[in-house]
């Protein structure tokens, strides 16, 4: 299982503090949106140049947050 902590990082002075994964400018609200496009989670990976358990931790990201809001 991948610790979506380790991977996900929000900083004010990238993206605007929009959640991304770690060392890139790849914000996570890109991968849902790619996801939901219909592409892969290897294809999104490949495509943004980031890894597949990136991709898995923002979907983790994204199921504690959305646990948390409710």
């Amino acid at each position: 299982m991948v610790d979506w902590r380790a991977r996900i990082s929000s900083d004010p002075a990238v993206c605007h503090g929009e959640p991304c994964v770690r060392g890139t400018r790849v914000m996570v609200s890109v991968i849902f949106d790619t996801l939901a496009d219909g592409d892969t989670p290897d294809a999104v990976a490949a495509g943004y140049r980031i890894t597949p358990a990136d991709v898995e931790a923002a979907l983790r990201f994204a199921a504690e947050f959305n646990r948390s809001d409710a």
